[in-house]
């Protein structure tokens, strides 16, 4: 009969890491985006530049290549999710703006090679006589380079692969309001595709989206539609006029000092925008809509970029943030954008202590913490003990 091993008799308790869980947020609002842009240390002017390159880029390659439209409104999303969680000294936007399409090209299920998008890339800065084929060895390392990216834009978007796609119900809108199709119809939809030079894609929903560019479509044309100025039907979309009257305020900031960089801007005169906004910056102070919606800071409103109407509290009754989301113990919100933020260090995912989790589900995300909670609870016990103490003596 073998001997009994002698087993410690000292349990340490040290099990294994219970892990980072990752949520994917479907929706960024202004505030979060400020946090992050401060947090990566980068000038209003300067994220202005990289961002609205980058899309530029990722436009030309669009055409360049004949992808749908739904593509480009994925690849824009994971270009400005990436540019939120990593630092701008980190990467070139070029290749930033790649790899958010080659991405994109996958999840829209518009499979492009890496190698193919390079080729298409490099193919726009030559003459014809000098193209280069997909197979030239040049793109060896540059296509290596895109594939590791890519992975980062999986884990800054959270493995997320939901999209929004207003330009069907723009479409849609357009023709049950009786829009002229070629005119109105026509700018609504180029301002769609200049909506996501902005943050408004990561902000606003589907129905705002579509609603803001018809509306504003309609004012440069002098066809107001009165039941989206007054917010008829909102209810049904589930959206606010606060919401809509944002992504309108958005698009004109843009039109306004960055004319050159979009398709609708430099069609008219910078004054009918001027002239639009001044209309709408009076109608958001005469219902005190908030510049931002589900903002805690509050600024006056002005004619400029960052112009505002007021805000609202979001610790309020009526705040608009979703009661789904998850929260530890403690009750305050802890889910961040990034696997670095999430584990509160500043080294990347892979040389952390513990794990990355990535999850879809805000409910079960907040029912595993409760019950991991558990076990890391700290319990104290009080006791009162009752001291006799003796009187002093008196000094004679």
């Amino acid at each position: 009969m073998a001997p009994v091993q002698a087993v410690d008799a000292v349990d340490t308790g040290v099990g294994p890491h219970p892990s980072y869980i990752q949520l994917a947020k479907p929706y960024i609002f202004e505030q979060k985006l400020e946090e992050c842009m401060a947090a990566t240390g980068v000038t209003e002017a300067k994220e202005d530049s990289i961002r609205l390159q980058g899309v530029a880029w990722i436009d030309s390659l669009r055409k360049s290549l004949h992808l749908p439209v739904r593509t480009f409104n994925t690849a824009c999303v994971y270009y400005h999710r990436f540019r939120l969680v990593h630092v701008d000294t980190e990467y070139g936007y070029i290749d930033a703006a790649t790899a958010a399409l080659f991405t994109a090209c996958k999840i829209e299920d518009t499979l492009k090679k890496s190698r193919e998008i390079l080729c298409a890339a490099y193919n726009q800065k030559v003459s014809t006589a000098e193209y280069a084929s997909q197979d030239d060895q040049m793109f060896d390392v540059p296509s290596k380079a895109i594939v590791g990216l890519e992975r980062l834009m999986l884990e800054a978007s959270g493995f997320d692969y939901r999209s929004r796609y207003p330009q069907k119900l723009l479409l849609k809108l357009a023709k049950y309001y009786r829009l002229d199709r070629d005119t109105v119809g026509k700018t609504a939809y180029n301002m769609s595709l200049d909506l996501y030079r902005t943050f408004a894609p990561l902000k606003q929903t589907t129905p705002t989206m579509a609603i803001a560019c018809v509306e504003l479509a309609g004012r440069l044309h002098e066809r107001n539609v009165q039941e989206l100025e007054a917010g008829k039907g909102f209810k049904k979309w589930r959206i606010t006029r606060q919401e809509v009257m944002e992504t309108l305020l958005d698009l004109l900031d843009l039109y306004t000092h960055h004319r050159t960089y979009t398709t609708v801007g430099q069609e008219y005169p910078i004054e009918t925008f001027i002239a639009i906004r001044i209309t709408l910056n009076q109608e958001a102070s005469a219902n005190e809509y908030p510049r931002y919606t589900n903002s805690t800071k509050k600024k006056t409103i002005t004619n400029g970029v960052k112009a505002t109407n007021g805000t609202k509290d979001i610790s309020s009754k009526n705040s608009p943030i979703s009661p789904r989301d998850p929260l530890p113990v403690d009750g305050k919100p802890s889910i961040t954008l990034s696997p670095e933020a999430a584990a509160g260090a500043k080294v990347r995912a892979g040389l952390k202590e513990g794990t990355v989790r990535f999850m879809l589900d805000p409910e079960r995300a907040r029912d595993e913490r409760k019950i991991v909670a558990e076990y890391f609870r700290v319990e104290e016990e009080e006791y009162e003990v009752e001291v006799e103490v003796e009187p002093e003596r008196r000094r004679g």
